[in-house]
């Protein structure tokens, strides 16, 4: 049988992914307050925890084009002109292991938003492989509609205490092929932290472009987290965007660890790597700030 881990990995080589995985591999890990579940890989012992002590924390509802986008927020209890920092799940969606690091950031005195963006398409907890996940939801999830979201969510920032001139942008497997997109996107993203995010791609009415295509309209700066045993996005990859950078002048940067795969932050998962995973975070706090967003 194949792992998760092994599926996720083959997510970004194929379009097709093995149906040998059943419900018996996955748990559900609750946020506690109004989210859905998410399906998640049974490693509960890595779970790192983050309080909420100080913080201010839950669901919140944001209007966008009359439809109803929920959006997991943390940030420093009474304060107001923060930096903004959008964090992008995987294609598991919003779950603890992301809440989690909304708060982290939320700590570290961001105005945190982790926004559901496959509320339209479906639960991602519905499904009972990975296979169905992607079919049913991801290839149906257009970036044009997550552009839209994200964008959405950066003007609530602006209308509720956040400073959306010191804007960043983080995300993970599925959110940080998103990451490098949206810090294409919108030019007041300063900073933006893509972890294991696919760069290169067939191109279709849902994704008409990759990260690899659009790396002259980047304005802020990205630093690219990627694992040198990833299987799914193989570091010739990594070389052609580091040439579409360099010849756009975007001194955005990579950091590639020789010992880690894919999902190497993913600490309720197998594939944790646990140094990687703290070099990077320290690499990502000290990038976001290192580029204005502070």
């Amino acid at each position: 049988m194949k792992t998760l881990e092994q599926d996720i990995d083959s997510l970004y080589a194929k379009t097709a992914l093995s149906d040998s995985i059943d419900r018996r591999d996955f748990m559900k890990a609750a946020l506690g307050t109004g989210f859905a579940a998410a399906v998640i890989p049974v490693c509960a012992q890595t779970m790192v925890k983050t309080d909420a002590v100080g913080l201010t924390v839950g669901e919140v509802i944001i209007n966008v084009n009359g439809e109803k986008l929920p959006v997991y927020r943390a940030q420093p209890a009474g304060k107001r002109n923060l930096p903004v920092v959008l964090v992008i799940s995987e294609i598991f969606g919003v779950h603890e292991h992301i809440a989690d690091v909304a708060r982290r950031f939320a700590h570290a005195g961001y105005l945190a938003l982790a926004p559901e963006l496959f509320v339209r398409q479906g639960d991602p907890s519905a499904y009972g492989t990975v296979a169905e996940l992607i079919k049913e939801i991801i290839n149906k999830t257009p970036d044009a509609q997550v552009m839209t979201d994200l964008d959405a969510c950066v003007a609530w920032a602006g209308a509720n205490g956040g400073n959306v001139n010191k804007l960043a942008i983080t995300g993970f497997c599925w959110g940080g092929r998103i990451t490098w997109m949206y810090s294409a996107h919108n030019p007041q993203v300063k900073a933006g932290v893509a972890w294991y995010g696919r760069l290169v791609g067939e191109k279709n009415a849902i994704n008409p472009q990759h990260p690899v295509d659009v790396a002259g309209s980047i304005k802020g700066k990205v630093l690219g987290l990627y694992g040198a045993k990833d299987g799914g996005i193989p570091l010739e990859s990594v070389e052609q965007m580091k040439q579409a950078l360099a010849k756009a002048g975007n001194a955005s940067s990579f950091v590639v660890y020789p010992n880690s795969g894919h999902a190497f932050h993913a600490d309720y998962r197998p594939s944790y790597v646990e140094a990687d995973a703290k070099d990077g975070w320290k690499r990502c706090l000290d990038w976001i700030r290192s580029n204005g967003v502070v």
